[in-house]
């Protein structure tokens, strides 16, 4: 079976709390990453439908501040499906409630979920189905470094023997 990007593409939001946040009112980056690991677990999980594992966080991308009581709005989208893995795309928007403006991208990132079985042993996991040109793009990249990382993970582990 196949899915697309958009059938498992997830939204998660969050007001941000004094306990999050340093003593300048910033909230603090592993606060978000956690938010983030979230939802790309749950976007992962809905295409996957089984468990999933985070294997790598790549290309955290920190771009505007993130301050006490602002609106963060996580959106993950599968962006490449290798066999038992998965390249997730998170986007973090924030937006302060109390003005009248559009959402900032404050930052991204990709998170590489497996899909696990009730044994914990890597699981097949659906193709991937992109529709637009922007999603193909993406797919190709992430493709390209997945390859990538796979040869010099068989490279580095073919030195140690």
């Amino acid at each position: 079976m196949k899915k697309t990007v958009s059938d498992s593409r997830t939204t998660l939001s969050q007001v941000m709390q004094i306990s999050m946040a340093n003593s300048a009112g910033n909230i603090h980056g592993g606060e978000i990453m956690k938010i983030m690991d979230s939802a790309a677990g749950a976007a992962a999980k809905r295409h996957a439908r089984s468990n999933v594992v985070t294997a790598r966080v790549t290309e955290m991308e920190f771009i505007v501040p993130v301050h006490v009581g602002d609106l963060l709005i996580c959106t993950a989208e599968l962006a490449f499906v290798g066999c038992s893995s998965m390249e997730v795309l998170v986007t973090v928007e924030v937006e302060n409630p109390q003005i009248e403006a559009p959402p900032k991208v404050a930052l991204t990132g990709y998170f590489t979920m497996v899909a696990i079985d009730e044994n914990g042993r890597p699981k097949k996991v659906p193709e991937l189905i992109v529709e637009t040109p922007e999603e193909k793009k993406r797919y190709e990249e992430r493709e390209k470094i997945y390859r990538q990382r796979k040869k010099e993970l068989a490279e580095a582990k073919k030195s140690r023997t």
